[in-house]
This record gives C-alpha cells, sequence and structure tokens, in this order.
C-alpha cells in the first residue's frame, strides 16, 4: 500500500478551509493509501493522536510571528516522520512558510513525488510574501503538481500562471457530515423561522476577521427597513466593534459561534444567504458552498481572481455587487427578498451548482484522478 504524508498547518479539530480540504483528501482515500498527517498545535507539547484511523503528529508551538506558527522541534519532527515513514507521496498546504523552510530541505533530492496543495497567495502580509518570494518559487519548480481550488485564483495570482502545465484545479467540497439533517435539525429550523415570522431571514457566518467583510453586510442593514433580519454567526477579533456597530440597530443579531446542528438549521431557516467577503483571502468560500448545498441563493461582492465568485454566478445563483458598495450590497438583498421567482431561481441553481461541483463524490473522483495523473 503506497504512503501519503500530508502537511498543513492545521487539522481536525481544529476549524479552517485549509483544514477541512485537508481532512477531505485524507478522506477521500483512505481504503487505497497509508496515510499520515504533521501540523502544529496550539500549545507547547507536541503529541500523537489518531483521527480516522489516520496518525497525527502534532507539534507543539511556542509563538506566532505574523500569524505564523513557530515550533522550534517541528525541522526534527518532520526528520523523524521522513525516516520512519518514508512516503511515496508528500503533500503540502500552502502558505505555510515556516514549514516550507523545514520541507525544502526533503525536496532537494526527493524519492517521492511532491503535491504543492495551493490553497492562496501570501496577500494579506505583503512583507512576508516578499520575504519568501524565493521559497515560493522552489517550492513550485519542485512540485509535481500543483493543486488549486478554482481557476479563478490561477489567473489572479502572483505565481500560479508560470506553471500552469503542472496546474491541477480541484474544487473544494462541502464534507459530508455538513450536509445531514435530522428532525432535531429540522424542528430546530421551524423553530427560527416562527421567531422571526414576518421578517426577511438573511444569514451569515465565519470568523470576525476583516477580509470576511462583515462589517460592510452591518453597513447595509441601515439602508433596509424594518422587515429584514441579519443573523451573523461566528466570533473572533472584531466581534467587539460589532457589538458596538449594531448597539441601536434592532435589525442585526450576533448569534456567537454555532454547534453544526444549529448552524445547519439556520441555513435551512434562512432566506437568503449572505456572503461579504472582500479580498483574495477569501480564496474560497467553504460556508458559500455549504448554504449552496441548502439551495440558499447568496448575495457577494466581486473579488478579483477569487473563487468566491466562481461558486457564486452573478445571475444564475447569485447576486454580486461591486466591492465593499454597502448600499448596493443592500439592493440586491432587497431584490432577493422582494422577487420571488428570482429568489426560487437562483435557489434551484444553488443546489445544480453544488451537485456539479461541490460534493465530497465530485471531489472525490477528482483526487483519484489526480493521483493517477501522478503515477501513483
Amino acid at each position: 500500500m503506497k504512503k501519503i504524508l500530508h502537511i498543513p498547518n492545521y487539522y481536525n479539530p481544529h476549524i479552517g478551509g485549509i483544514e477541512q480540504t485537508c481532512e477531505d483528501f485524507v478522506n477521500s482515500i483512505k481504503e487505497e493509501y497509508e496515510q499520515k498527517i504533521i501540523c502544529f498545535k496550539d500549545s507547547k507539547k507536541t503529541s500523537i493522536d489518531n483521527i480516522n484511523n489516520v496518525e497525527v503528529i502534532r507539534v507543539g508551538c511556542q509563538t506566532k510571528i505574523m500569524s505564523q506558527s513557530i515550533a522550534l522541534g517541528y525541522k526534527k519532527e518532520l526528520k523523524k516522520v521522513f525516516d520512519s515513514f518514508n512516503p511515496d507521496i508528500v503533500v503540502f498546504h500552502y502558505p505555510n512558510p515556516y514549514v516550507a523552510f523545514a520541507l525544502l530541505k526533503h525536496l532537494k533530492n526527493k524519492k517521492f513525488k511532491f503535491i504543492l496543495y495551493w490553497h492562496l497567495d501570501i496577500t494579506k502580509q505583503k512583507l512576508l510574501g516578499k520575504l519568501f518570494s524565493g521559497q515560493t518559487k522552489k517550492l513550485l519548480n519542485y512540485a509535481d503538481k500543483i493543486v488549486t481550488t478554482s481557476y479563478n485564483y490561477v489567473g489572479g495570482s502572483n505565481y500560479l500562471p508560470t506553471y500552469y502545465d503542472k496546474i491541477k484545479v480541484i474544487n473544494s467540497c462541502v464534507a459530508l457530515d455538513r450536509t445531514l439533517v435530522d428532525e432535531n435539525i429540522i424542528l430546530k429550523a421551524n423553530l427560527i423561522k416562527n421567531k422571526f415570522k414576518n421578517k426577511n431571514l438573511i444569514f451569515t457566518f465565519g470568523r470576525h476577521v476583516e477580509y470576511k467583510g462583515f462589517i460592510y453586510l452591518i453597513e447595509a442593514s441601515k439602508y433596509l427597513n424594518d422587515d429584514f433580519k441579519i443573523l451573523i454567526g461566528g466570533s473572533g477579533p472584531l466581534t467587539k466593534k460589532f457589538r458596538k456597530k449594531i448597539k441601536n440597530d434592532e435589525k442585526v443579531e450576533l448569534l456567537g459561534k454555532l454547534p453544526l446542528d444549529d448552524l445547519k438549521a439556520y441555513l435551512i431557516a434562512c432566506d437568503i444567504f449572505s456572503f461579504p467577503s472582500i479580498t483574495r483571502n477569501e480564496a474560497f468560500g467553504l460556508s458559500l458552498a455549504e448554504a449552496m448545498s441548502f439551495s440558499k441563493p447568496a448575495v457577494t461582492f466581486n473579488i478579483e481572481g477569487s473563487g468566491v465568485n466562481f461558486i457564486a454566478l452573478n445571475g444564475y445563483n447569485a447576486i454580486e455587487v461591486a466591492n465593499k458598495d454597502s448600499k448596493l450590497y443592500a439592493k440586491a438583498i432587497e431584490r432577493l427578498a422582494s422577487d420571488k421567482k428570482l429568489n426560487e431561481m437562483m435557489s434551484l441553481n444553488a443546489k445544480k451548482r453544488y451537485e456539479k461541483y461541490l460534493t465530497f463524490d465530485v471531489f472525490k473522483d477528482n483526487i483519484k484522478k489526480l493521483l493517477i495523473e501522478l503515477g501513483e
């Protein structure tokens, strides 16, 4: 049985799009390959555990610099894994510059196939991006295959167009457990609908950070009348700022972190899904894909070179408006709320697009095709 080593930043139960995609990769080939994962841990002590019969080595971190985890023992742990596991394939989830530095030593005389799973360019920390430009080019040159999540992102990248012959586009997917619904979830959804029965219900969720653009959704509220209710799930560094911003606005409510069953209930109950991300840090948009799996039309901003506007096609399953324009965003919400035929059409198209591109089965088939193309 061939062996695959996966190298993400973090892994389940850590929540994030990259972590979820890595886990989906692992689960899609769990019967055919022996697999191992090495990642960071949000505490100083290294540990080893098992997730779905896959060993996960979590290397303890000492600190973070410019959002990058620093683990003094990582280099040693990585060498131990290479020596003992001897992988046939290595999958490195980019960006992760600290780990890339340790990995490059093993790539110089590699006896394994190397998949560079490119989730996004380093865009927010521009100084960091410039500092590690040489390192990034080495990774790209060593790669046997470069996986990215949409053609949109390839075109907008500072690096990827040069390596087009190596690129394989594999759209991320909605994990199976994110779509399963039982009677309790339906009951919760009905309770939410009853609570807001006279409102057009707008729902969104995610980390409360700048690139998610929630502040522009909150600002859009002032252009909407009292027939609307905006519900925002999640938390993060900007939560306090959001609370102050909505202090005198009863149309907006912060829900905090939501358990998965509650999240599904809100997705079922809402009339429109809001996805107000504003930068290419939002490389794909898994929460948007999740909303589509529940047949929800969306309102988005235009983000040049992002996969968001691949998932949500303007005029098909979403309305897309100029970036950061809260007034236009509110008008799009009003349009979807008032035009029932448009809402119904986009709801149906959302489900169709999800089924065509974003299911776990589609993702699984694409991963298997990638490994065949790799000769493994």
